[in-house]
């Protein structure tokens, strides 16, 4: 199984799209913290569709790349990790 990649090795249109949703979905320090920690522990994430529910969000990704986030309520497709 793939690992979530890090901030740093995104594609540049996948970090500005993920910047862009963190200000529409009013993501907060502290959960961009939690969001932190997470990607810290390198996670393992499935080849397809997935997602972490976080409570207050969700991050949407696609094998290794995050690809989304979603307000808390927001149906997600894929597998929860």
């Amino acid at each position: 199984m793939p690992r979530i990649e890090t901030w740093g090795n995104l594609p540049t249109g996948v970090r500005q799209h993920l910047i862009d949703r963190m200000r529409d979905r009013a993501i907060g320090m502290a959960d961009l913290n939690r969001l932190r920690i997470w990607i810290d522990s390198n996670p393992e994430v499935p080849e397809g569709d997935w997602y972490k529910d976080f409570g207050s969000f969700k991050i949407c990704g696609s094998g290794s790349l995050p690809k989304t986030f979603l307000r808390r309520g927001q149906a997600a497709r894929g597998k929860a990790v």
